[in-house]
């Protein structure tokens, strides 16, 4: 397939630039691949779709408060740097994005308080740059954690406000290491798994830490060209092992979202199962497709030309994907990070 397959008209009207509330009060689009039929729900009626021994497999991620802004030492000229991943704990160094990148050079120091600075170590591209915190500020996600600020997509046009630490947030985050939400699973609530789980649905974790190329669009026309940004993932033991159990017994493995789906299919064993597996991860998934682990997709409306439309494309049929996306923004959902949710059954 090409990149033009997947464009479409995105009215910058249906960008939600809040989330609803409650989280599960999100519209669902549901897709039957079976007949291609479409259902209009609400996001809380998802456990209808669940029977018992079924699998939930959402994603551990945290999203960092990724964005930090200070002052270069001498000049006290204002530099926004973007942290994106941790690449050395013991000594504390980091991959970012700076901005202004052309007043940030080798040998310069950022100040971001009396207690945490960074100094450019070397350069990655025209805004990257690798830098070392100092080695007294402790904690370094701790220390953004406090400082920083949410980062919110680019396509949401609007300050970030305190309330973004939570919305942009999952109930299932626990581990440091995302610059953007598995959006997907912003839906649930504490309330919706317990009744996830009061049905006898067990819910399984994974790991992707997701970075700045979820956003990075894709600049060739033939697919098979194009190169996905490495990722972080880990699949544990136990989760591998509920997973496994309920695909020997026949049961349906729901995945919640493109990261949590990207983790599973790059990792399986040549007899179909998911593998434990910890690493890095440039998996590219688009149409034609075929899924080893999932049998249900629980995903966001994505933006015209990106890898997780084609994704979800892959997993329900571009056609009926692309009919869907129309019917959707016909109908007034709202679309992407804070928008309304997908179910593909």
């Amino acid at each position: 397939m090409k990149l033009s397959d997947f464009k479409y008209n995105l009215p910058k009207t249906v960008i939600a630039k809040f989330p609803a509330e409650p989280r599960d009060s999100a519209r669902m689009m549901v897709l039957d691949r079976s007949n291609e039929s479409v259902e209009h729900k609400e996001f809380a009626d998802v456990v209808d779709y669940m029977s018992k021994g079924d699998v939930l497999v959402v994603n551990e991620t945290k999203v960092m408060q990724a964005r930090l802004f200070g002052k270069k030492e001498r000049t006290n000229a204002k530099i926004e740097v973007f942290v994106l991943r941790e690449l050395n704990k013991e000594e504390n160094i980091w991959d970012v994005i700076v901005d202004p990148a052309r007043k940030v050079r080798i040998g310069n120091r950022i100040y971001f308080n009396e207690n945490l600075w960074c100094e450019v170590i070397d350069n990655t591209t025209s805004r990257g740059r690798t830098v070392r915190f100092n080695e007294d500020a402790g904690d370094i996600f701790e220390a953004i954690e406090n400082i920083g600020q949410t980062p919110l997509p680019p396509y949401i046009k609007r300050d970030v406000v305190d309330k973004d630490r939570d919305s942009y947030q999952s109930i299932f985050a626990r581990y440091d290491g995302s610059v953007a939400a598995p959006t997907a699973s912003l839906h649930f609530t504490p309330e919706l798994i317990k009744k996830v789980k009061k049905k006898g649905i067990k819910v399984a974790t994974v790991i992707l830490h997701i970075g700045l190329g979820t956003f990075r669009p894709v600049e060739v026309e033939d697919l098979t060209k194009h190169k996905m940004d490495s990722e972080y993932f880990e699949i544990p033991n136990e989760s591998a092992e509920i997973i496994n159990k309920a695909i020997e017994k026949k049961k349906n493995i729901f995945v919640v979202g493109t990261s949590t789906t990207r983790a599973l299919e790059s990792s399986v064993t040549a007899e179909g199962y998911a593998k434990p597996n910890f690493g890095w991860t440039d998996k590219f998934i688009f149409p034609p497709y075929e899924f080893k682990i999932a049998t249900r997709l629980i995903t966001n409306f994505h933006q015209p030309e990106s890898t997780l439309l084609m994704l979800s494309a892959a997993f329900a049929g571009y056609d009926f994907v692309m009919k869907s996306y129309k019917k959707a923004i016909k109908e007034k959902y709202r679309m992407l990070s804070y928008g309304d949710a997908m179910l593909i059954i």
